[in-house]
């Protein structure tokens, strides 16, 4: 290989080099995701990188024929075969459909099984109770009520390791998106609806949570800390919990809901209301039957008429 050859050689490498060079750098972030610490986490990682290796089946071939071709089929090399009127290959035909065709085939098996095991609304298997814990979001925070226990907490919440999490999810205001990427699966909080999810942790750590929907003003503030901690320790913060001078009441939270609070520190209360969760709920409910709202509808379903919405589930 002369000079001028290995110059565009290099040429040609140096893309390639520059593009696993920033895999490889890029690795040196903690991915959260693929680092699970919780069993349905764990269960989406492998998912993650099993797509990401069967993927590579078909990537990694291109690139390097693209760099062989590239090298031994130039105009300079007279040694390679010359072959003009080449038109067909069975091997090459059956590697070309039969390769993708397998891997959509273990793709789609792999996606259907793991759609049904990991079904947020599922309940998690495990030998101690679940605990039960309300989420409800606001414009700039989010409330977690333990409603066995009686007692709340605003953008923290602790529970103990290896206890399923039983969640309900509303909203008191616009739609949010609930996610702890340690744990796994995100679930939508959305007014007058109420939806469902079910996580475990696996370790003892502080994880961050937050809202992965744009929500408006008090979205850049929308994070929270989810504390797996032992039984003893969730013990030990419950003690401190009930010692909050704060109570939480409907009237209270309507108080909160209102406020734009960025990086709201974190709250306690000591009682709750009870069925605050269902009340807040049907509050946001109560729109969808208001004769205001009806006529907007019919407007809606009329040739040429649009609805809109705004804020708190307003329909215009």
């Amino acid at each position: 290989m002369n000079l001028l050859d290995k110059k565009k050689g290099m040429k040609i490498l140096k893309p390639v080099g520059l593009f696993l060079a920033t895999i490889a750098l890029g690795g040196c972030e903690k991915m959260v995701v693929l680092e699970s610490k919780g069993t349905v986490g764990a269960e989406q990682a492998f998912l993650i990188k099993l797509a990401f290796v069967l993927m590579l089946i078909v990537v990694l071939p291109v690139f390097v024929m693209v760099i062989w071709f590239s090298i031994r089929y130039r105009a300079s090399n007279t040694k390679a075969t010359y072959k003009p009127k080449w038109t067909h290959s069975n091997a090459i035909e059956a590697v070309v459909w039969g390769v993708p065709v397998a891997i959509i085939a273990v793709l789609g098996y792999v996606t259907w099984k793991s759609t049904h095991e990991l079904n947020p609304y599922k309940p998690l298997e495990a030998d101690v109770e679940p605990l039960k814990i309300d989420v409800i979001s606001t414009d700039s925070d989010w409330l977690f009520v333990y409603p066995e226990l009686g007692v709340a907490s605003i953008n923290q919440f602790v529970f103990p390791v290896n206890t399923p999490l039983n969640f309900r999810l509303t909203s008191g205001s616009v739609m949010t998106s609930f996610f702890i990427p340690a744990l796994g699966s995100q679930m939508y909080a959305m007014a007058g609806m109420q939806t469902k999810l079910h996580l475990m942790a696996t370790e003892v750590g502080v994880f961050r949570g937050q809202n992965m929907e744009y929500s408006g003003n008090g979205y850049a503030g929308m994070h929270f800390k989810a504390i797996s901690t032992t039984a003893d320790g969730f013990e030990n913060w419950m003690k401190g919990l009930k010692e909050s001078p704060d109570s939480l009441s409907i009237d209270r939270f309507k108080m909160i809901n209102l406020m734009i609070n960025q990086n709201h520190p974190v709250s306690s209360f000591s009682f709750v209301e009870p069925d605050l969760f269902d009340k807040i709920m049907m509050e946001n409910m109560h729109w969808m039957g208001s004769p205001e709202n009806h006529r907007n509808m019919e407007e809606y379903d009329e040739p040429g008429g649009r609805m809109h919405m705004h804020g708190r589930g307003t329909m215009h």
